[in-house]
């Protein structure tokens, strides 16, 4: 007979409240993880008393241990109790829960946890799944105009094609519940197989589908033994599978089939190799038709969706959203760090955190998908941060989707043209994402990437010259790098883009990296340095400079491109000669007292100094508001009375007519004010204010008359003590060409200070070039 109730043994208990005391739990909380109304069967278990067999084995995986080694003498084999038939149950019910309680342990064991990429030991599927969402509308089977594609931004980019453009979404066990035969589409890594497991534990558990038995099928390994057979027979397969269950009798699997009673799960259509994906197709086909009443679900690539299944219902796996984004980290610090609990929660949320920040834009992109957020959050553990230098990260996430996921799972893959290489596939996509980058498309129609395809092909060895033959392998190899890799997705009908506007940014940098190694005669580098205006190429100018062996070349000239932007303007030269001239005595003397900190420095090299530049250049660019915004940076005491006095010019010209704002503007620029002559003076303008007790008849009457002069002389007092004038006027155009100007050079300083290889003397040109020469000296720290 089966054991129907298994109870602790004495080190079995030791073992179970160790591992129960590491989770940090309460007995309701493990109650609540077993799905118990009760928390009776937790304490009997603990306290080495019979437990129901299947509550056990569940306490035992929730825990993570295995159920044999903490049971007190374990029967060999549960199948070994009499053979029972289906026509031996009179209910089907019964059969039904015979068949779960013989395949309990097989569900577990098979999708009971996942081995995750880089992680050395299993991890509980329950530790680290996120519920899916679901997308009824297949993007990529709808209609849209190419043109209208054309005017999305990067910003909209990201949105696209990622279930926030008008798209309902649903849970992913809503839609199984809504449709009995569902095909799940979904990109690499977006949590297709994760999402079957979890289906099957939760029948498994009884929390879904619970009058039914679960059956988890690897089509690939269905179609190599298929070959080996010499024919696709569903029934065949899944009766040896529940051979090594105990359950030798076929008419039990017919007879759950016959009465609806089985949850299928099909995983991995698109991993089958071509030449038999057919055969495979076909017979889930017929099986599903046969079987009607009994619930379907597979998985498959959305590129391979071209392989119809009759009746299925197509959805697609939505990407995580931020609410998803926050419960997968949460999960993730919690199952896969070493730390306390409390560390791992901190880490979590201090990773949420730094993951919305705008420097880190390119890893949110990525965090979308389950594979790649596993390693955003990876690599973020291990330095506590994320990293500044991201080549390597973004070679990684390449070198998944160009084989190394394939291999974790040892799926063998139809081969993308005959002597195709990993680094020919880098190349040719690395063509692609250049020239389409380049022409500012985020999206390109499906002739225009074959085309691209078939340049390449031409060059190869033994490549076919005959046009036709051209476009057929060109169609082969875009069907095949859609499918294996996932790099490009058919965003609509005939339109396709990289899957991440990330991918193609560094595909594009290392393109031009490449061309200027093998010195073509395009001239990369200057080509690359024209766009330093363009924001949507800052990202290209950071990922070159990185992976550049020297990227001294590049940021000479960056620079001279900043000064050419500029140099045809005399007025605006005027300006930046002003915003470079020596700064206030009360910043210098604050500068002055570490001296001696720097005199080995024999030029202007100060850190501090690009930071109080540009605040004196947004104050003249953009007065009062951009000046707050720089002072939350610097906190230098010259620089606040500067502000202050900039804030008593904006106050008095937009209040005129409020005495007591003006006041109070005023009263604080005294408050703060050192020098004895800014302070006098300041002093006599407070006295000529109207009273703001007075009416406001009379004060109007003071501004109508007195104001002028007043505002005049506050200029003029300001210009003589603290060098800051409020004259400068820009055409529409010279704005756009000081930001621009602010741009670029903001852009060359985070090229210099990111982790490219530039030489001492490059770097130390570059700095000093971002003052004028004549204003070098005046910089001297030996002369403060």
């Amino acid at each position: 007979m089966v054991k129907r109730s298994l109870e602790a043994s004495v080190t079995g208990i030791e073992q179970a409240k160790k591992a129960f005391a590491h989770k940090g739990w309460t007995q309701d909380n493990l109650a609540f993880e077993v799905n118990l109304k009760t928390r009776q069967p937790i304490w009997r278990f603990f306290t080495g008393r019979s437990v129901d067999r299947h509550i056990f084995i569940e306490i035992c995986s929730v825990l993570s241990l295995n159920w044999r080694e903490i049971a007190a003498n374990p029967p060999e084999k549960f199948s070994e109790s009499k053979e029972l038939g289906a026509a031996e149950f009179l209910d089907i019910d019964a059969l039904v829960q015979f068949v779960r309680s013989q395949r309990f342990d097989k569900i577990q064991d098979q999708c009971g946890t996942l081995q995750l990429l880089d992680v050395s030991r299993p991890v509980r599927i329950d530790d680290i799944y996120i519920d899916v969402n679901i997308l009824e509308e297949i993007a990529s089977l709808q209609w849209l105009d190419f043109a209208d594609l054309q005017k999305f931004t990067s910003q909209e980019f990201d949105r696209f094609g990622l279930g926030e453009v008008s798209q309902t979404q649903i849970a992913g066990i809503a839609a199984v519940q809504t449709y009995s035969k569902l095909r799940v589409l979904g990109k690499p890594g977006a949590g297709k197989t994760t999402f079957l497991q979890h289906l099957a534990i939760q029948c498994n558990r009884g929390r879904f589908a619970a009058n039914r038995v679960a059956i988890f099928v690897t089509l690939r390994d269905f179609a190599d033994e298929s070959k080996e057979a010499g024919e696709f027979n569903l029934l065949n397969y899944i009766c040896k599978e529940f051979l090594t269950c105990g359950i030798s009798d076929p008419s039990v699997l017919e007879t759950l089939l016959l009465e609806g009673r089985v949850l299928l799960l099909l995983d991995g259509l698109d991993e089958v190799l071509h030449q038999e994906r057919k055969g495979v197709a076909n017979e889930i086909r017929r099986f599903s038709e046969k079987y009607q009443k009994n619930i379907f679900v597979v998985t498959c690539r959305t590129a391979a969706k071209a392989f119809n299944l009759r009746r299925f219902t197509d959805v697609e796996i939505a990407p995580f959203s931020q609410d998803q984004i926050v419960a997968f980290a949460q999960k993730w610090f919690t199952a896969l760090t070493k730390t306390n609990i409390q560390n791992k929660q901190e880490q979590a949320i201090d990773f949420i955190k730094k993951l919305d920040l705008p420097e880190n834009l390119q890893f949110r992109r990525l965090a979308t998908s389950p594979l790649f957020l596993h390693l955003v959050c990876g690599v973020f553990h291990q330095q506590n941060k994320f990293p500044n230098q991201k080549i390597a990260f973004y070679k990684q996430c390449l070198d998944l989707l160009l084989g190394k996921w394939d291999e974790t799972k040892a799926i063998e893959r139809d081969e993308v043209y005959e002597g195709f290489l990993l680094s020919q596939n880098l190349k040719l996509l690395s063509q692609v994402a250049s020239a389409t980058f380049d022409q500012g498309n985020y999206f390109f129609e499906q002739r225009i990437v074959e085309q691209y395809i078939s340049d390449y092909i031409c060059d190869l060895p033994n490549a076919s010259t005959e046009p036709e033959e051209l476009q057929l392998d060109s169609e082969g190899v875009l069907q095949a790098i859609e499918l294996q890799h996932g790099l490009l997705a058919e965003r609509v009908r005939g339109i396709f883009s990289f899957s991440y506007l990330t991918f193609q940014e560094y595909l594009t940098a290392r393109k031009i990296v490449a061309s200027y190694n093998l010195q073509a005669l395009e001239r990369p580098l200057e080509r690359l340095v024209s766009h330093i205006t363009e924001p949507r190429w800052r990202e290209i100018f950071l990922l070159t400079a990185a992976m550049l062996r020297s990227a001294d070349f590049l940021v000479l000239l960056m620079k001279q491109e900043v000064d050419a932007l500029v140099a045809q303007d005399p007025y605006l030269q005027k300006f930046l000669t002003w915003a470079s001239q020596p700064l206030p005595y009360g910043t210098l003397r604050e500068w002055g007292s570490q001296k001696s900190k720097v005199k080995s420095q024999k030029s202007f090299a100060a850190p501090e100094s690009a930071a109080i530049w540009a605040f004196y250049f947004a104050l003249a660019r953009t007065p009062h508001l951009t000046a707050y915004f720089a002072l939350v940076c610097i906190f230098d005491q010259g620089i606040f009375l500067d502000a202050a006095l900039d804030n008593l010019v904006m106050e008095c010209k937009s209040n005129f007519a409020d005495a007591h704002a003006c006041d109070d503007a005023l009263s604080y620029a005294l408050a703060i004010a050192q020098d004895a002559g800014l302070h006098q003076a300041l002093q006599q303008l407070q006295d000529l204010l109207p009273d703001p007790e007075q009416s406001r008849e009379s004060i109007q009457t003071w501004w109508q008359t007195s104001y002028p002069a007043w505002m005049e002389q506050l200029k003029t007092a300001i210009a003589k003590h603290r060098n800051i004038e409020h004259h400068w006027h820009f055409s529409p155009q010279q704005q756009q060409v000081l930001q621009q100007y602010y741009n670029a050079n903001q852009l060359l300083i985070d090229c210099l200070n990111s982790n490219c290889e530039i030489t001492d003397v490059v770097r130390q040109e570059i700095e000093a070039g971002l003052l004028p020469i004549e204003e070098l000296s005046k910089r001297e720290w030996q002369g403060l």
